[in-house]
């Protein structure tokens, strides 16, 4: 009992900072999205699941449901295929490549940056004048000018391609790191049975590190239903052109803090919240193996 007791002396403290900070707005977002209330007033009027009704029957929420299927479909899948391709390339274990550090480090850089900086560093990359940086290059080549994020059809892959570039670095660094610690006497094995690279990555390295890109292929689903900074920055008008990069995270900003709808826009949250969950348990549930030991 005493062992116990001491236990739970060290958990009191940050269950208890968990259950105010974490648990507590969660509580109350499910609470305010039975709501009218449009954050001036102390008192909350109940409307039952209106706010759910209307969501469903809104326009904005079905374009961002299918920007974020784009994203979850594109972004992790992009991601995780050039990290692995990369830490590969690097990993000592299927022959030393100079300055693998190095790389890992000039890689990972752009994690480093906030969203913000680098929403604000494509912006200029992407002005749809010969003053951006793509543009400019274009020009040279004699090609006309692309509205990068102006362009319906181009706007949110444009942004899936920031996505990958900032995420890409952290993936080489996690993936770098599950294929140091394959004993390098499976790949000398495999060597010597004539295997080449490509067959030894398909065959040793991707199952023996598959528990690591389930968790990064989780963590890449979160941020795909996120996105709002991003977004926020490079889009024309918080989701535009025409809704074509809107997001959930968008729109539950511009309706708490543009139109001053709290209510909706915690019925939002409670819909994202759920999508996040759901897809989490899929995502485990589908990519789960069974455990390489070696």
């Amino acid at each position: 009992m005493r062992k116990y007791g001491f236990v739970a002396g060290f958990l009191v403290l940050p269950v208890a900072l968990y259950a105010v900070f974490v648990i507590s707005p969660y509580a109350q977002a499910f609470q305010i999205a039975l709501t009218d209330w449009r954050g001036v007033s102390a008192n909350l009027r109940y409307v039952g699941f209106d706010n759910f009704t209307r969501l469903f029957g809104s326009t904005p929420f079905w374009q961002a449901l299918r920007n974020h299927a784009i994203l979850l479909a594109a972004m992790p899948l992009l991601t995780i295929a050039v990290a692995l391709a990369l830490s590969y390339l690097l990993d000592p274990g299927t022959g030393k490549t100079g300055g693998s550090g190095f790389y890992r480090v000039v890689f990972f850089l752009p994690q480093v940056l906030a969203v913000a900086v680098v929403g604000v560093l494509f912006k200029a990359v992407f002005r749809p004048d010969q003053s951006g940086v793509v543009n400019g290059a274009l020009a040279r080549l004699g090609v006309e000018p692309v509205g990068w994020l102006t362009d319906q059809n181009l706007a949110l892959w444009s942004i899936i391609a920031v996505m990958v570039w900032q995420g890409v670095g952290f993936y080489v660094v996690l993936f770098s790191a599950g294929m140091a610690a394959i004993p390098k006497d499976v790949f000398e094995a495999a060597s010597l049975d004539g295997a080449g690279r490509l067959r030894m990555f398909f065959s040793i390295t991707l199952p023996l590190i598959w528990d690591t890109v389930q968790v990064g292929w989780v963590y890449l689903g979160i941020a795909a239903f996120d996105g709002f900074a991003l977004v926020n920055v490079l889009s024309m008008e918080q989701g535009g052109p025409d809704g074509a990069t809107t997001v959930l995270a968008v729109e539950i900003y511009k309706n708490a803090f543009g139109y001053s709808r709290f209510g909706y826009a915690s019925a939002m949250g409670v819909a994202l919240f759920f999508l996040t969950l759901t897809f989490a348990a899929l995502t485990m549930r589908v990519t789960r193996r069974e455990r390489v030991v070696y």
